[in-house]
């Protein structure tokens, strides 16, 4: 039996490949970068051929290692930046436009005109969305409204669209599927979080044809199968795909209702299990799918904050007190508290629950016995901080009081940033033994899918954990705490 798996992250700025066996052991990974267009202030765009030729040439590389064999492959899957946005020719699969990218501001008026219509309430009751551009439903209507001649090839079926997910099965498919799967679909202010179909009203609320829209299917879904890719032979099922934050809560076994994830990144990214049924949220976080397995589907409350591994970049680029970004915790840990200084990393505005775009960042509490190592530890403090109030609010939404969280992303790896978090949440957190568990979960979803793995239980056995970290302050220091973050969150 084949028994290697092929995982595909697909981010931002590159592109990931990771060959897993089914033991979980990493037999190959490499990584391909790219570049980002700015055409105008706030627009962000891609080329759709840089996506793919970094896919390819992340595929050269793993496919290079000895004792990676691609005749041992049992399966693809794919993991994506999400609300990223493209449409191509169906037949010679020409991109009609650039990727427009899920941080690309351009469709602020599109969101503005729908919210003074008073209809963003449709949207958010079926979608669980806000009215934002970030979802890839407002860079549709751009395109067909904005790129010459579009929205006539639209009328003649002559375009397909879809997110990044959309065009690497397409390509890996030689052409042959034109398909998304729930979480991706969730994303595009489109699909109705309750039918998980493309919804009429809203398709026509935006003057987006149906016909340009993939068709929606499950994570562990056959896609179709793999011809003439670079390196890869022809029929490898494509058979697993979900979103990069809902991969991640997926690759760190989050199947239990109340179970949740933080990925640590430039951002941080929370999402929290909540079931077979869509939690409304009163604190304008954001309802999603978090997979459909099967005809099982599973929904989560996500919420983000703008900012995290960012701030510690801003230490090392902007206030140079740091050589690299590893080196904060060492930095940080020469002191023994923040003396003081809070830290509101509100560099990009604050996310939820504020969402406040006016914000800005803070540094509040120096004195002149301020050093180095305080304001290090105060940025480490706030990343900490933010994620607790996105927390607190999952948890009044979902009525579900949070025993543990799971981390991942590259900061996670910082056991100083780890250990304020317990301590201000007030919850055990738990870190898997592999970090990189966006493509982990890809891997996971396409092993379902190609009967490589037997179930959700199969894969909770498998997933292993490296280290807990407990709380280890009293709940008056941590509501000391946590009330002088608030005063200084009003001040940001």
């Amino acid at each position: 039996m084949n028994e290697l798996i092929l995982a595909i992250d697909q981010g931002t700025t590159g592109t990931t490949v990771i060959v897993l066996d089914r033991r979980l052991n990493i037999r190959a990974q490499a990584y391909a970068a790219f570049s980002q267009i700015y055409p105008k202030p706030g627009w962000v765009e891609q080329r759709p051929d840089d996506i793919w030729r970094s896919v390819c040439d992340g595929l050269q590389k793993v496919l290079a290692v000895d004792g990676v064999s691609a005749s041992a492959i049992a399966a693809v899957g794919i993991t994506n930046q999400r609300e990223t946005a493209l449409m191509w020719h169906p037949r010679s699969g020409k991109p009609y436009y650039n990727a427009i990218g899920w941080q690309c501001r351009r469709t602020a008026d599109i969101c503005r005109s729908l919210q003074e219509k008073g209809l963003e309430d449709s949207f958010r009751e079926k979608t669980g969305l806000l009215l934002d551009p970030y979802f890839a439903g407002t860079k549709f209507k751009w395109m067909l409204d904005n790129v010459d001649g579009l929205r006539s090839a639209a009328d003649n079926k002559e375009v397909q669209a879809g997110t990044v997910d959309t065009y690497l099965v397409w390509k890996l498919t030689g052409g042959r599927r034109h398909l998304t799967d729930a979480t991706n679909a969730s994303r595009t202010l489109l699909m109705d979080l309750r039918t998980l179909a493309w919804d009429t009203a809203l398709c026509d609320l935006l003057n987006i044809p149906m016909a340009v829209l993939p068709g929606i299917q499950a994570c562990d879904a056959t896609f179709g199968h793999t011809r003439r890719v670079p390196g890869l032979p022809d029929g490898i099922p494509v058979c697993g795909i979900a979103g990069d934050q809902q991969s991640a809560l997926f690759g760190q076994a989050c199947f239990e209702e109340g179970q949740a994830k933080c990925t640590f990144g430039t951002g941080a990214f929370l999402l929290m299990n909540t079931g077979a049924a869509p939690v409304a949220s009163a604190s304008r976080l954001l309802t999603t799918v978090a997979w459909k397995i099967d005809d099982q589907v599973t929904y989560a409350l996500e919420g983000s904050a703008f900012v995290a591994g960012a701030a510690v970049q801003w230490l090392r680029d902007g206030l140079k007190i740091i050589p690299r970004a590893a080196d904060v915790e060492a930095l940080a840990a020469e002191v023994e508290d923040s003396g003081g200084v809070v830290m509101v990393p509100g560099f990009a505005g604050l996310g939820a629950p504020h969402w406040r775009s006016d914000a800005r960042a803070l540094l509040t509490g120096i004195t002149l016995g301020t050093g180095r190592a305080h304001i290090a530890r105060a940025v480490l403090e706030g990343i900490a901080l933010q994620n607790v109030e996105i927390l607190r609010a999952m948890e009044k939404d979902s009525q579900r009081q949070l025993v543990q969280l799971k981390v991942d992303g590259g900061a996670s790896a910082n056991n100083l940033l780890m250990q304020r978090q317990a301590d201000f949440l007030g919850c055990r957190i738990v870190r898997p033994d592999m970090i990189e568990t966006t493509a982990l979960g890809a891997a996971f979803l396409a092993g379902l899918g190609a009967g490589v793995f037997g179930g959700c239980e199969d894969i909770r056995r498998r997933w292993k954990k490296d280290r807990t970290f407990d709380p280890l302050i009293d709940d008056a220091r941590r509501a000391d705490i946590l009330a002088r973050w608030r005063a200084a969150v009003a001040k940001a």
